[in-house]
């Protein structure tokens, strides 16, 4: 036994900052309160959030909820030590999902895990997603930073979101309305979105690439920048679809193509008595695609099954509204065309038309 007096332990003894994580709430206020918009109150700190539909607009709402994180994306962030745009692809993921049944994102919250709380890293994160926030239309309304030692690595953290949104009663997309003829009118993703990374940093890792290395194709920026584009937002093309064709029935089916591709995702927004002949040369697949199949010997139906190739959402409607929609999109920031039509059941519920012209070299 001894004299000698032991130190007292203190939360920040066991890894645990709760000085860094109050002074995080404070600095992230003002990014919190630009996202503002009604129904919503943006003040944090609270146990919860509240938000008024009826003060948002809504007379007899049916909610709408998704959840959803950027996946191994975070990997080539660390690389770079860029991370804004995750915040945008964390909305961006959620809140598009909210489409799918027609409804728009009203708010968001976002769940930050850590080993250590890096307070610039956080900020940055957060003001990606406040960006994601207005871009979408949605109020970020509250949120939770832990710091976890032992659970994650030292500068390593992972991200979630969660994201409401609302329909009126009676105007909710219904994919039973999807039928033979509909027309799948596609709007382009902007990047590989947050989806397929796993696959995409193996390519890295075999052919020993330099992230920094300007891109082979364009010669504009390096790699690690291409790879971490946000994920587009779709919210205001649904709106726009929606105006073009003056009531919800037109629209039959909206699928957001994420992980799973071009195979798994479509034929979630449609009836299963029905299949997609989707004609691959109605686009052309995107350079970054090409350089990816070359460089990790990726074949076409991998390709389709794993990556979004250029689609961002796909719309099924009335093949008598679809000019009327791809005017409104094409006139807007939005690129959007036929990419294929619905048929009676075949044997796969993806026919992927034309598959053989993502076999011919690109030459980079």
């Amino acid at each position: 036994m001894t004299d000698k007096k032991e130190k007292n332990l203190t939360y920040r003894d066991a890894g645990v900052n709760i000085d860094l994580g109050d002074q995080l709430v404070k600095d992230i206020g003002s990014l919190t309160k630009k996202t503002a918009r009604p129904g919503a109150n943006t003040a944090l700190g609270g146990f919860g959030a509240l938000f008024d539909l009826k003060e948002a607009g809504f007379n007899d709402p049916i909610l709408v909820a998704a959840t959803d994180g950027v996946g191994t994306k975070l990997e080539i962030a660390h690389t770079m030590n860029k991370y804004y745009g995750l915040g945008i692809d964390l909305v961006a993921m959620c809140a598009n999902d909210i489409l799918a049944s027609g409804g728009m994102p009203l708010f968001f919250l976002d769940y930050f895990a850590t080993g250590s709380l890096e307070p610039h890293v956080a900020q940055e994160v957060i003001a990606g997603i406040a960006e994601g926030c207005v871009s979408s239309g949605c109020a970020l309304i509250g949120g939770e930073t832990a710091e976890m030692p032992g659970i994650y690595p030292q500068g390593r953290f992972d991200l979630a979101g969660f994201c409401v949104g609302a329909v009126e009663r009676g105007q909710m997309i219904d994919i039973n309305r999807t039928k033979p003829g509909d027309l799948a009118i596609a709007i382009a993703a902007n990047g590989f979105h947050a989806n397929g990374f796993s696959l995409i940093r193996k390519v890295l890792e075999i052919n020993a690439i330099d992230l920094n290395l300007p891109l082979p194709f364009t010669n504009d920026e390096s790699l690690g920048d291409f790879l971490l584009t946000p994920t587009a937002l779709y919210p205001q093309a649904l709106a726009i679809a929606l105006k073009a064709t003056k009531i919800i029935e037109h629209i039959h089916g909206v699928a957001h193509i994420t992980g799973g591709g071009l195979i798994e995702n479509p034929p979630r927004a449609f009836s299963k008595n029905l299949s997609l002949d989707l004609d691959l040369s109605t686009w052309t697949l995107p350079p970054a695609c090409h350089w990816l199949m070359q460089m990790g010997n990726i074949n076409s139906l991998e390709m389709a099954r794993v990556f979004n190739c250029g689609i961002g959402l796909i719309l099924y409607t009335e093949a008598n509204k679809a000019n009327a929609i791809l005017d409104a999109l094409n006139d807007t920031n939005y690129t959007a065309w036929i990419a294929g039509e619905l048929i009676p059941k075949q044997n796969e519920s993806v026919q992927l038309l034309n598959l053989d012209i993502w076999d011919k070299t690109y030459e980079l």
